[in-house]
């Protein structure tokens, strides 16, 4: 197993967030984070990336334990993360945030080259010597991916890859994120669209209120109409 997550907790200033999740995610596996608003999901890539320090519980990667490495050290080992809301360098340009993107390889063998990155989103080499900041919503979203793919991820978090997009640029998106799948890349989604989250993963876990609430394969999830309207709404966002 690639991840594994026991019994973890975690609190903002004094409110809980996490309280005892435990997942796991295989090598070539693409898992989804669902649930409501404010369930705690973020808070969770956060701890696995290290912004954020849980107050109990383990994460590992294989056999190293990620708890109280600084985020820097976990980003070198290939623990990667889009994080919500892009957060691009906006004064940068779309080819120079790419290469600040590199800088996590730190020795190891990439992934993803600029070709590859540019074959998975065409519009970041049509638009490579443009601000960062001027691109729109979309293609900041793309940005943000392609920077982590850069830097060789053994594991990639993606925080909200669809939020405030457009219908068109989330299928855009989405395909991306298929094709990463296929390629074998292992990943950890969390995403409010959870109909698209449940088409495009192997698996998933629903989250509420900090807890796993419950958890299967991802077809199965997507087809059981009490949880769908349950824990997501009847509309599965």
């Amino acid at each position: 197993m690639l991840l594994t997550v026991t019994d973890l907790h975690a609190s903002y200033s004094g409110i809980r967030a996490l309280a005892g999740v435990s997942l796991n995610v295989a090598e070539g596996e693409m898992v989804a984070l669902i649930g409501p608003n404010g369930a705690g999901k973020s808070t969770l890539l956060n701890c696995i990336s290290g912004i954020v320090q849980p107050s109990a519980g383990q994460i590992r990667v294989e056999e190293a334990e990620l708890v109280r490495r600084p985020a820097w050290a976990i980003a070198r080992m290939g623990i990667l993360q889009s994080p919500e809301g892009r957060q691009v360098l906006p004064n940068m340009s779309v080819l120079e945030n790419l290469q600040v993107g590199a800088n996590a390889l730190h020795g190891r063998r990439p992934t993803h080259d600029l070709d590859a990155v540019f074959r998975l989103f065409p519009i970041l080499q049509e638009r490579q010597e443009q601000l960062a900041g001027s691109l729109s919503g979309g293609q900041q979203q793309m940005l943000a991916i392609g920077r982590a793919l850069m830097g060789g991820p053994r594991l990639l978090l993606l925080d909200e890859p669809s939020l405030g997009l457009a219908p068109v640029i989330v299928q855009q998106v989405f395909e991306a994120l298929a094709q990463l799948r296929r390629d074998g890349m292992t990943i950890l989604l969390v995403e409010q669209n959870a109909r698209k989250a449940l088409q495009v993963s192997d698996r998933a876990y629903v989250i509420e209120h900090g807890h796993v609430v419950t958890e299967g394969p991802s077809r199965e999830l997507a087809q059981d109409n009490s949880v769908m309207a349950h824990y997501l709404g009847t509309g599965g966002h």
